[in-house]
């Protein structure tokens, strides 16, 4: 089959040629066949190149989406891997549990959580998604399903926790969840009026809450925002509700509405009406972990030449000085950025070989793509994370150079040696690929008759 498989920064945007999943399982389970190389598709929340496969074909995986089994005693979840997080959460709030990791949109697949091990607003307290997989089933390209834990096939189990979908094909996953009080979220929020004053603030917000997360007017000199902190209510809602979103960009818009001018109006406002809510109050779920999910096709808003993300992190030795200079060279650019987040990673270390956070800020801007400045200004970011000695994020990316993925990621070899020669991804041919002859790197093999 041939259809649109956009990436969500919707840069690069064609016909893709995809196959169904029991057409790919088939295949595989014969251990030959006339498959090209495969990547699994989920829910294309990844905003690059990493969830795309152009020199061969992706396997359609939200039909695989069943929830194979729950223990509402011990909050083990086993399911498909194409089953959504809004899914998983039907399913198990009603029993009081609670995803332990969430990133900003319930609409990624399990699968693609376990892949790009996601992180949340609770990092310092919970580390990423990886942290809370207690297995899964991969599927290879010689046939066998291997169970992997940390115990058994632990090897392979590092490399396909944030494997970027490279190890094989993932047909279930077990899940540890967690029991809390409430889907409803006891919410503070905290104006601040310059990056400093946040730096001061946040140590102490992640010790006494669950979640902590900063919004940033990029475009103020000042680096305003305010911090929102949070923690599950005690009142015993877990109601889920629907997942239709409350507004919608309908159609495909001829040019970007997120310029510099409509963006400082945004700010504006929106730094004001949080700053008159700093007194604690109760927050949805939905509002507090994905406010951007009530807004159906959110990412049109940028235009049809799409959107780049970047998102970094920085030592904290580093990010006092180097944040702010990240900011006021998005500025001097010329580039206004409708998303500004800061968070601050803490030191629970992930199972997974390539996992992004590691202690320290992350910040991530969205820029409309302006084509050679954004890029521009993009390696300029890149160049300045990789200098305090961070890193620029894979599944946010759809253009970073091979040597700004290498020195962020040191052991990407370690992946290479373990990935299936029979899946690839245009993100992994442009940069561990893609070497200079001679550099000893192994080059994929494509599945023939």
């Amino acid at each position: 089959m041939r259809a649109a498989f956009d990436s969500f920064g919707r840069l690069d945007r064609r016909e893709r040629r995809a196959v169904a999943a029991d057409e790919a399982l088939r295949g595989l389970q014969r251990a030959a066949g006339a498959l090209p190389s495969l990547l699994a598709y989920g829910s294309g929340r990844s905003y690059g190149d990493s969830c795309h496969n152009d020199a061969g074909a992706l396997v359609e995986m939200r039909t695989k989406n069943a929830i194979l089994h729950f223990d509402p005693a011990s909050g083990i979840l086993e399911a498909e891997a194409g089953a959504s997080l809004h899914e998983i959460l039907v399913h198990t709030a009603p029993y009081g549990y609670f995803l332990p990791v969430t990133p900003g949109t319930r609409f990624v697949t399990l699968g693609g959580a376990i892949a790009n091990d996601v992180h949340g607003k609770n990092h310092h307290a919970r580390g990423t998604f990886g942290c809370h997989v207690e297995s899964f089933r991969l599927l290879r390209s010689d046939g066998v399903i291997r169970d992997c834990s940390a115990g058994e096939n632990p090897d392979l189990f590092a490399a396909t926790i944030g494997g970027m979908g490279l190890t094989g094909l993932m047909l279930s996953a077990r899940l540890r969840l967690m029991r809390v009080g409430s889907l409803d979220i006891d919410e503070r929020i905290t104006p601040f009026s310059s990056l400093d004053a946040y730096f001061d603030l946040a140590g102490e917000a992640d010790a006494q809450n669950e979640y902590a997360v900063a919004w940033v007017d990029q475009l103020a000199v000042a680096n305003r925002g305010v911090l929102i902190t949070g923690n599950h209510a005690a009142n015993g809602n877990f109601r889920t509700g629907g997942p239709a979103a409350r507004l919608g960009v309908p159609f495909d818009l001829p040019f970007s509405l997120l310029n510099r001018l409509s963006l400082k109006l945004f700010n504006n406002a929106y730094f004001h009406a949080k700053k008159r809510k700093d007194a604690p109050h109760r927050s949805g779920y939905g509002a507090f972990f994905y406010p951007l999910d009530g807004i159906g096709d959110w990412n049109r808003l940028y235009g049809p030449a799409g959107l780049h993300q970047h998102q970094s992190v920085i030592p904290f030795e580093a990010a006092r000085v180097t944040i702010p200079a990240m900011l006021d060279a998005s500025r001097r650019a010329g580039h206004a950025s409708f998303l500004t987040v800061l968070k601050r990673f803490g030191a629970v270390p992930s199972p997974g070989l390539l996992s992004f956070p590691r202690p320290g800020y992350t910040l991530t801007m969205d820029f409309p793509n302006r084509g050679a400045t954004t890029r521009a200004l993009l390696e300029t970011l890149d160049r300045m994370t990789v200098a305090a000695g961070g890193r620029v994020n894979p599944y946010k990316d759809g253009r970073m150079s091979a040597s700004t993925f290498r020195a962020g990621f040191p052991d990407w070899h370690r992946l290479e040696s373990i990935r299936d020669t029979a899946f690839c991804s245009d993100f992994w041919r442009r940069t561990a690929l893609a070497g200079p002859a001679g550099d000893g790197v192994p080059k994929e093999t494509m599945r023939t008759p």
